[in-house]
């Protein structure tokens, strides 16, 4: 099992906040034209490739049955996913298995990567997360990479409800147990 090293970095984490800084710097004239809200990185492949599937196969379920949100960023140590009290159907975990499952889903992008000897990743996975816009739905519950007040941190990986092409409603993280509360922080010093 690889372990999460620090530094790692990934489009979504840096190219999200450049569009962002660039059309306010650059179209100055535009006004209040800009919406972060129509602004989101894909982070399902975190949330459907990864969480659903590493809890549900602990849980013996199909993948199609859970909901793991996954917040932070997307690689490493940014990935934070909540097992405490969002997981859906509820579920209990030993620490052990939260910890397994943490760094599991922390690092599947790399594990990918090494499967195929370094000749791409999970780009198949991305397309799905890019349907919610491409197709228009409206009401879906997803995380994305988005501007935030959640934290201090201008942009995370948030839960969020998706309207047509446009984030509706952020939730916030929720009650989080003392382990993703210092997984959050870990995540905050590499996203700063």
């Amino acid at each position: 099992m690889s372990t999460a090293t620090s530094g790692t970095v990934s489009a979504t984490t840096v190219e999200i906040p450049k569009p962002a800084s660039v059309y306010v710097k650059e179209f100055p004239f535009m006004g209040d034209k800009f919406d972060p809200k129509k602004l989101m990185g894909v982070t399902m492949l975190d949330v459907v490739s990864r969480a659903n599937t590493f809890v549900a196969e602990v849980m013996s379920l199909d993948p199609r049955e859970v909901v793991v949100p996954v917040v932070g960023g997307h690689a490493g140590v940014k990935i934070l996913p909540l097992h405490a009290f969002s997981v859906k159907p509820p579920c209990s975990f030993t620490q052990k298995e939260i910890e397994y499952l943490t760094d599991h889903i922390q690092n599947g992008g790399t594990e990918v990567v090494e499967a195929k000897a370094g000749a791409g990743s999970a780009t198949l996975s991305m397309m799905l997360g890019s349907r919610v816009c491409l197709r228009g739905d409206a009401n879906i519950v997803e995380c994305a990479f988005v501007a935030t007040h959640v934290t201090e941190l201008p942009f995370l990986a948030s839960k969020l409800c998706v309207g047509r092409c446009v984030v509706d409603e952020m939730y916030g993280l929720g009650p989080l147990n003392e382990y993703e509360r210092m997984g959050l922080e870990k995540a905050k010093k590499e996203l700063e």
